[in-house]
């Protein structure tokens, strides 16, 4: 399952400083504990003075006006988060006796952030300005069509200069404008990791077990923040920031619901052991704060009635490691002075437990809304990721059946919540959801506007390597008939995570579905597995060593190592300039087959400076726990600020760069930024972004992939791709096609052929070549 950012080991983190290592609190005294100084109108009033707030930025309608036709602009909401905490320090004990210690805890946590926001935002007449109800992946596309997928960790920057202030750059926004990028996934920058008594201890899973609304000071500041969002919006552009629905870090919130503290237990699914049955619990390694529960204890745990016990799947299985999606922590002193032992849930990393959205306190959800408002209303940003939203409910099995877990429709009401709060301000959210096309429908009709393309992102790739579109075809297909909207995906290139074979269509609901492929009949299960095995065959071993498998979820790789595999290089560090020639025509064939469909078109530096993967000796301690994604994360510069650097500021080692800086490649115009620009050009010309799906044909090459589709100007646009290593000549055939239309190619204006009585027409495509082409229907006398 491809997952938001996972996990740098606390005891292998990169050469950077432990997040929020330099901003511990200094020492008071224990006798008259210092709570945190609230802004002085918020006792009252629930808000900071007005002078406090930021200027309210110019509002946008974002509903539809012939609907509303007399209601006034929107006001957008407003409302900053608490930003004082109290100055305290050891010697004294961290535990929940210390009163200094719980309001130090308290000051800092999540759910306390959230209600100092909802207090400021209830009443606001710009809570009540937008329709919400349904999501609208169009509009969202509209507003932000090519993303540029960022990772902090990776990005270098110019000496001295934070990631926050590279990204709000006004020299970069200009670049972007060039190619044709409008919007920037930040990935995570906020506090993440844990805290151990007074200490904060690094992420265990790049930044994705968040514990504070707080920007982690290694990224940048909230101001740095604010002026990127102020940037982007002077480019028209839309910055998409990140939160993390199902799980937090082991931070504040998690160490108040250890103590008992008031309705902080009720974050997450965690239960109180009493000490007669801590018999039932494995003991906790000295240095640790948790231990994961063997199948054993899981079982016996279950039968005693205190947990639901075995889960559909163990994400991130590891022997030893990771058995189960349970673990349980070492005796904690409470607020009253009792000693607890609690076996909580976590569907990831031990150090990630998981959010209940169903306890009577509600906890959990009002402190993810709480998140979600924080960014969109006090930092600034238009669009929210949902990392791991598949996962918010959990339910006992039938008898021995194991829990339900995944496609719980409280899940699909909680996301509908979240969707449906952000639309609320104004903004738009995506969820990188891996389940079955079924699931993903099931979503996007009340949740998240947009959903990420895991559908079709394995058979791209499986065309690649082998030359053939008939599992690509497949799964657009299958997508086709259950009613998923392209739309509303977002097609990505590379990201921070492996590339994902999983699969999950094919290996749950329809494991027993009869498919045909290859002129077999396989059942779904069988069909993944063929795929896979292809996929580890020709992408990584002896084929291309420098791919690594990462677990059961997919390969380790970056995009220009899966072309270089696919060309047959086994060994990197032959590349001739040559090879990258080759090297780069795939990628923009690639680039086009996910531009050139409706829906976002995403891609990362990765991309764009066409980096090839670390050395594993390069990230020795990072994958020394199988994590391998940590050779595909390789520092990149993007702008060419930092010629001279070996490593980010986070510590990640350069990688080596196929393509050259994109100031240098804009003034090439074989370069691969000037014929992505060419590309994203046709792509908003011909409002291909927006257009519907009408037809993935039947081939007459196996190497041809044809999409037709029906753009608002209602005339028919195709996207005819070669994943061949040869040059084709064939049939394009489609029932879409009118006889006698001329077809015309969008990149040139030249005249290609004339539908035929079969609809077809003909055509022929260089090796790994592809196009975009206009349908214009056949002049009429009448019309004339």
């Amino acid at each position: 399952m491809s997952r938001s950012d996972p996990s740098q080991p606390a005891d292998a983190a990169p050469a950077a400083p432990a997040p929020g290592a330099d901003s511990r609190p200094a020492s008071r005294s224990p006798e008259v504990p210092e709570t945190r100084e609230r802004p002085a109108a918020e006792d009252a009033a629930g808000a900071p003075p007005e002078e406090e707030l930021p200027e309210a930025p110019p509002a946008e309608v974002t509903y539809d006006e012939a609907f509303y036709p007399a209601r006034p602009r929107a006001l957008r909401p407003r409302a900053r988060r608490n930003q004082q905490y109290a100055d305290l320090k050891p010697p004294f004990e961290p535990d929940g006796r210390n009163r200094a210690y719980v309001e130090w805890l308290r000051n800092q946590s999540m759910l306390g952030d959230a209600r100092i926001l909802a207090r400021q935002l209830s009443g606001q007449a710009g809570m009540w300005q937008n329709p919400y109800a349904h999501p609208s992946p169009r509009r969202a596309v509209e507003a932000a069509s090519v993303w540029f997928t960022a990772y902090p960790l990776g990005l270098m920057t110019a000496p001295g200069q934070s990631f926050l202030a590279a990204m709000g750059d006004p020299g970069l926004w200009e670049t972007f404008e060039r190619i044709g990028i409008d919007a920037v996934h930040t990935g995570p920058v906020k506090r993440a990791g844990g805290l151990k008594g007074w200490e904060y201890t690094p992420s265990v899973d790049g930044h994705f077990d968040r514990i504070s609304m707080a920007i982690d000071p290694v990224f940048g500041t909230e101001e740095e923040f604010r002026a990127m969002c102020e940037v982007a919006k002077e480019h028209g552009g839309t910055i998409i920031d990140d939160i993390v629905p199902g799980h937090t870090g082991k931070g504040a919130d998690f160490r108040l619901a250890e103590m008992n503290y008031r309705d902080y237990p009720g974050l997450y699914h965690m239960i109180d052991i009493p000490e007669s049955d801590w018999h039932l619990l494995p003991e906790v390694p000295a240095g640790e704060d948790s231990v994961n529960l063997d199948r054993d204890a899981e079982r016996a745990l279950q039968e005693a009635g205190y947990i639901i016990g075995e889960l559909q799947r163990v994400i991130f299985y590891e022997p030893g490691v990771k058995e189960t999606n349970w673990s349980v922590t070492r005796p904690v002193v409470d607020t009253t002075g009792q000693v607890r032992r609690w076996v909580y849930l976590h569907y990831f990393k031990a150090g990630q437990p998981s959010l209940n959205w169903l306890d009577p306190t509600f906890s959990g959800m009002r402190m993810v809304i709480g998140d979600a408002l924080h960014s969109l209303v006090d930092l600034g940003t238009g669009a929210l990721r949902l990392d791991a939203n598949g996962f918010l409910g959990v339910e006992k099995g039938a008898e021995e059946a194991a829990g339900w877990s995944e496609g719980h429709p409280l899940s699909e009401a909680a996301n509908q919540l979240i969707g449906s709060m952000v639309r609320k301000v104004g903004g738009f959210t995506f969820q990188e959801l891996n389940l079955s096309i079924d699931d993903i429908h099931t979503t996007s009709r009340t949740g998240p506007d947009l959903s990420y393309d895991f559908i079709t992102r394995p058979g791209y790739h499986h065309a690649l390597v082998t030359g053939d579109t008939e599992f690509l075809r497949l799964t657009l297909r299958q997508a086709m008939e259950i009613g998923v909207d392209q739309a509303g995906l977002v097609h990505a290139m590379q990201n921070h995570d492996e590339l994902t074979y999983e699969l999950v269509h094919f290996t749950t609901r329809h494991k027993d579905e009869v498919f045909e492929l290859g002129g077999q009949e396989l059942t779904g299960a069988e069909l993944a597995e063929q795929v896979q095995s292809t996929l580890r065959e020709r992408i990584t071993g002896e084929a291309a060593p420098y791919n690594l498998v990462f677990t059961t979820n997919g390969i380790a790789c970056t995009t220009a190592s899966v072309i270089s595999a696919a060309l047959g290089i086994s060994d990197l560090s032959t590349i001739t300039e040559e090879d990258t020639a080759r090297i780069r025509d795939v990628h923009v064939l690639l680039a086009m087959y996910n531009a050139l469909q409706p829906g976002v078109f995403a891609l990362s530096g990765w991309d764009l400076r066409g980096v090839l993967p670390l050395r594993r000796e390069q990230v020795a301690p990072l994958i020394a726990q199988g994590d391998t994604r940590w050779i595909n994360r390789g520092a990149h510069d993007l702008m060419g600020t930092g010629p001279d650097a070996e490593v980010s500021a986070s510590g990640m080692p350069r990688a080596r760069a196929l393509y050259e800086a994109l100031p240098d490649q804009l003034a090439d115009e074989s370069s691969f930024a000037r014929r992505l620009a060419r590309v994203l050009a046709v792509r908003e010309e011909h409002g291909i972004a927006t257009a519907a799906l009408l037809d993935v044909p039947e081939v007459s090459q196996r190497g041809l992939l044809v999409m037709v589709h029906r753009p608002a100007t209602g005339r028919l646009q195709l996207t005819v791709l070669n994943f061949s290593a040869q040059e084709v000549s064939g049939s394009v055939r489609s029932a879409h096609l009118e006889t006698g239309a001329r077809i015309t190619d969008a990149f040139t204006g030249e005249e290609v052929g004339t539908v035929d009585d079969l609809h077809s027409f003909f055509l022929t495509l260089p090796a790994h070549g592809g196009t975009a082409l206009l349908v214009e229907p056949e002049v009429q006398p009448d019309d004339a």
